[in-house]
């Protein structure tokens, strides 16, 4: 009743010309993937710089403005919040 199965000692065939052809297709899809990203790039980074050249005020300028206001905003509102706890002070001291 000890039967014996025998494995064939066969190993994977792979159809190597297949593999080249899969790696061909892979390669040329990997280069006009690239050069898709390259063309889109170039668009926006031009797109960009004529934005930019296009504004009536330099994004420089534009910066240099809203630190000023900010810088403003916070001397304001420091020097608000001052006057209300000396008023505050004032009121308690009576």
């Amino acid at each position: 009743m000890n039967q014996h199965y025998h494995q064939s000692q066969r190993g994977i065939e792979i159809d190597t010309r297949l593999v080249k052809t899969g790696v061909m297709v892979t390669a040329v899809g990997a280069a006009v993937a690239c050069a898709g990203m390259a063309v889109a790039a170039f668009a926006v980074f031009t797109a960009g710089r004529r934005m930019i050249r296009d504004m009536d005020v330099p994004p420089a300028q534009q910066a240099a403005m809203k630190w000023r206001q900010v810088k403003e905003a916070s001397a304001a509102g420091m020097r608000a919040w001052q006057s209300a706890s000396d008023a505050q002070n004032g009121s308690l001291a009576r």
